[in-house]
């Protein structure tokens, strides 16, 4: 933790980053993209790579500064042009799929997966009665989420345990999700913070990706909940792929 005084750029499109100050976590990207889009880079172990992020396919409407006296009215403001942004997303997302693109390359541009690009942006069939899936998601799916990863590091692993479906009840108690807990500290050291999370469906069910800040890495929490709302998954992993491990010796 230190001191933050001013705006700094991000380290992965330069742009500037809105004023920091008081003591906190030292900001270095805009945003979850191109804090995977630095990662990639570090693991292809090439600091010369040309840029992270194309900075002509991505606007600065995340730069923007609400000048609006009232705190509400900038809220909804604010509120809007996220709306009116995620449709624009939707809308290029379909044409560049139209245009023949696979959901690989548009995961890259998007610096996500393509399953997690297909999540957010397909329009899946459900085979079982061939109607178009729904997208929409439970409205306290993401602050439950989040409500749960506290808990974890607030070691409060009863109230976990109480949110899990009956199936996971079966295979997973309160001790084993503190040694889960215990391990992912043992790998990438102390929590620190959390970051802003992804809701999406899954089928019938809601997952919800949150980011997670530890002292030597970045980590995911991923959590299911099934449509009774109960956790039907959980699972932390670090962000970064592990690196293969040294040849053995040769026999």
């Amino acid at each position: 933790m230190a001191d933050v005084t001013g705006p700094g750029s991000c380290e992965a499109c330069g742009r500037p980053l809105p004023t920091q100050q008081g003591r906190g976590r030292i900001r270095r990207y805009c945003d979850a993209t191109c804090r995977s889009a630095a990662r990639r880079r570090r693991d292809a172990n090439d600091p010369r790579s040309s840029p992270i992020v194309k900075t002509s396919l991505t606007g600065d409407l995340r730069h923007v500064k609400l000048d609006i006296d009232s705190p509400l009215k900038a809220m909804l403001a604010a509120r809007e042009r996220a709306v009116a942004a995620n449709e624009a997303l939707q809308g290029a997302v379909d044409r560049a799929r139209d245009a023949g693109h696979s959901w690989r390359e548009i995961g890259e541009v998007l610096g996500t997966t393509r399953q997690a690009a297909f999540q957010r942006f397909g329009h899946p069939v459900d085979p079982r009665t061939g109607t178009p899936m729904s997208h929409d998601v439970p409205t306290d799916a993401a602050d439950r989420a989040v409500g749960l990863i506290t808990c974890l590091a607030e070691g409060r692993w009863e109230e976990v345990a109480g949110e899990l479906d009956e199936r996971m009840r079966e295979r997973i108690d309160a001790a084993r999700l503190a040694a889960a807990w215990a391990h992912t500290v043992g790998m990438i050291g102390r929590f620190e913070g959390i970051g802003e999370p992804f809701a999406h469906r899954a089928g019938d069910d809601t997952m919800v990706d949150v980011p997670l800040h530890f002292e030597a890495d970045e980590a995911v929490g991923s959590i299911r909940f099934d449509p009774d709302g109960k956790v039907a998954g959980l699972m932390l992993r670090p962000a970064s792929p592990a690196p293969p491990l040294p040849p053995g010796p040769s026999r």
